[in-house]
Formats: C-alpha cells, structure tokens, sequence
C-alpha cells in the first residue's frame, strides 16, 4: 500500500520512513505543506500520516482542503502538539486518529493499520478470506494455517487485494500502490507478480476480470 508521509522534521521523517518500509508501506515523504496538500490531491494514497506544523500550510488546511474536495483516505495526524482542544479540532477536520509526538514506532504502525482496515471496511486485525489468512501486523499471510513465505511486492499485493475483497482492483491501481513512483515497471509487471502469487498460494483466490483487472472474494468465487 502507498501512503503520503508529511513531515518537515528530517529526523522524524527518516526514522518513519524507514518503519513504515519494513512494515511493508510504499512511502512517499513530503515537508512542505503546499506539496503535500497537492500530491494527496492527485495521487491515489491508501492512507496519510500528517504533521500539523509544516511549512508553507498547515496541517489543518491541508486535511481540509482534502476533505472539502472529496479525498477519502484515512489520515493519521502526527504533531507535537498535545492540547485537547486541538486534537478535537484535527478530529473534526477529517483526521481518523490523532498520535503525539514523542510516540514509539510500534504504535503508530498498529493505529496505521487500524484507519487502514476501518476505511477498507475490515474489522477484525486478521482478515480471513475462503483457506487464506493475512496477519498485517507480522505481515504473513497463511493458507490453511500454513505460512506462506513471499516477497515484500508479493505480500504487497496479497495485502492490497485482501483489505479491497469484493472490488474489482484495475492493473494501474495496484501499480500506484505496489511501486514507488521512480521504479521503472514492464508493462506486464503487474501479471507476472499475480502470476507468482497464485502459484505460491496454491489456491483459486485472485480472479481475473479481463479488461478490468483482479478481485478477491467476490460472491462469483
């Protein structure tokens, strides 16, 4: 999955940064509020972790600014400022949760991973689909109680696919949210990668929809 990293302080943004790479995130990282404000206007994130004290705009306006224009993903607000009032506020302006600085690593990833599943409309911390287990947060995915062991773009389309069962998900979509946006793809990168992960599952999960790309668990499965 793809998610927009805004954060000015370098420190902050490298070590999350770097978490959020090993949990299995696609991240793209931007300091400036007005740039942040317009990558998560134009590109398709699967989620945001925003700070409120940025240069250029301000947190607030920009989670605004999303919201007004119809930009659903789920935002997780990362500030130093730790007033009640104010953490109503980046509630009330479209904010999913809110997370304090200083914070441990661990908790931010496990809020991630809630407004990740909450948005997707996944309750329960493991998703379970037909003999196929996704565990996000040891990032395994089991069939049958087997684990399977895949590679991080495999786990990442297993991943992506399980939090969106029932949709239709298209070849550019999964592009945008499996590669970083300065990896050079094959046109045909996206069915080789699905191609390798039904072998390894070794079960009938990801259906093709010719002409509109890969869906799991629909009622026609």
């Amino acid at each position: 999955m793809r998610i927009l990293l805004v954060e000015d302080d370098e420190k902050t943004a490298e070590a999350v940064s770097a978490s959020l790479n090993n949990a299995g995130y696609v991240v793209d990282h931007e300091s400036d509020g007005k740039e942040a404000w317009f990558k998560g206007d134009t590109e398709p994130y699967a989620a945001v972790v925003l700070d409120l004290g940025l240069p250029g705009m301000d947190g607030l306006s920009i989670l605004r600014k999303w919201r007004q224009a119809g930009q659903t993903f789920p935002v997780l607000i990362l500030t130093a400022r730790g007033n009640w009032d104010e953490r109503v506020e980046g509630i009330d302006a479209g904010a999913d949760d809110y997370l304090p600085k200083p914070f441990q690593t661990q908790e931010l990833l496990a809020r991630l991973r809630a407004i990740v599943r909450r948005s997707a409309g996944q309750a329960a911390p493991v998703i379970t689909i037909g003999e196929v287990s996704l565990d996000p947060r040891q990032m395994q995915v089991s069939v049958s109680g087997v684990p399977i062991h895949f590679s991080p773009q495999e786990y990442r389309l297993v991943s992506y696919l399980m939090h969106h069962a029932g949709r239709v998900i298209s070849q550019l979509e999964l592009t945008e949210q499996l590669y970083a946006q300065d990896f050079e793809r094959d046109s045909n990168a996206i069915e080789v990668l699905v191609g390798r992960v039904r072998r390894k599952l070794g079960v009938d999960l990801i259906k093709t929809r010719r002409g509109f790309g890969y869906v799991i668990g629909t009622s026609e499965s």
